[in-house]
């Protein structure tokens, strides 16, 4: 009697501490760690996580991948999950609004305060990095910014494109570009804040970067599934995300 209740024992600690599997847009590489962290210390339970290209992340769940939860970097990726039954509609929860910068390294000669944009058409700038605009939303955001600015056209031979924006963080970060559009959170994360300077593009220059999660149907653990995403809701979690220069849901324009 006693081995059994052992043995029932084991099976639900084991059942706890199977690990959720988070496919996350690659703007939240340096934040969502430190959330995961923060959420095993609390709880012990395990969290994988994947970052890349909203777009490829939604386009593997499409072919059956195996996570649970999918935080996107706009909310277009998940609304199609949930068209699709692929996503549990009641779980959508827009966690951020995405914001995107101009980044250049600390030695670039380009005075961003003063040029903005314009900063791009200098002579200097051979190569100008960006995201794929077509499977990553940052992507999409820079290349709208680059017509608000109405220099597309000027900038587009030079466009040189990261499978993600973290691809496109790493492409400045390392001098393969003069320049990067990227996301304010790569801007502000440990491994480049000290290398570089940006200039915010302003928020009416690009469709709205509405970062949104959701619980995954296919998902074995929708309870642990569910209670991280309420983790993610609290006031400490939005603390940090602000940290990262991402906006609160709530902000307009």
């Amino acid at each position: 009697m006693l081995v059994r209740f052992a043995f029932a024992l084991a099976l639900c600690a084991s059942a706890f501490s199977q690990e959720l599997t988070v496919a996350a847009a690659a703007d939240l590489s340096a934040a969502l760690p430190e959330i995961a962290a923060k959420y095993r210390s609390q709880t012990e339970q395990e969290i994988k996580l994947t970052f890349g290209a909203s777009g490829n992340l939604s386009t593997q769940i499409h072919n059956g991948a195996p996570f649970d939860i999918f935080f996107s970097a706009d909310q277009e990726y998940p609304n199609q999950l949930i068209a699709g039954g692929l996503a549990d509609k009641n779980t959508l929860y827009r966690y951020a609004v995405g914001r995107l910068v101009l980044w250049v390294p600390n030695d670039s000669p380009l005075d961003l305060q003063k040029l903005g944009m314009k900063a791009l058409l200098e002579p200097y700038v051979k190569k100008i990095a960006i995201a794929n605009p077509q499977h990553a939303p940052y992507g999409r955001a820079a290349e709208a910014a680059l017509r608000h600015y109405q220099i597309y056209d000027q900038a587009s031979s030079r466009l040189v494109l990261g499978e993600s924006v973290s691809q496109a963080a790493q492409f400045v970060e390392s001098g393969n570009a003069q320049a990067g559009l990227i996301a304010l959170s790569h801007a502000l994360a440990p491994g480049m804040k000290a290398k570089g300077r940006y200039w915010t593009v302003p928020l009416d220059a690009y469709p709205t970067l509405n970062q949104a999660a959701v619980v995954l149907s296919g998902s074995k653990q929708q309870e642990a599934a569910r209670k991280f995403l309420e983790f993610v809701r609290s006031p400490a979690v939005a603390s940090l995300l602000q940290d990262y220069g991402f906006g609160l849901p709530t902000e307009t324009r």
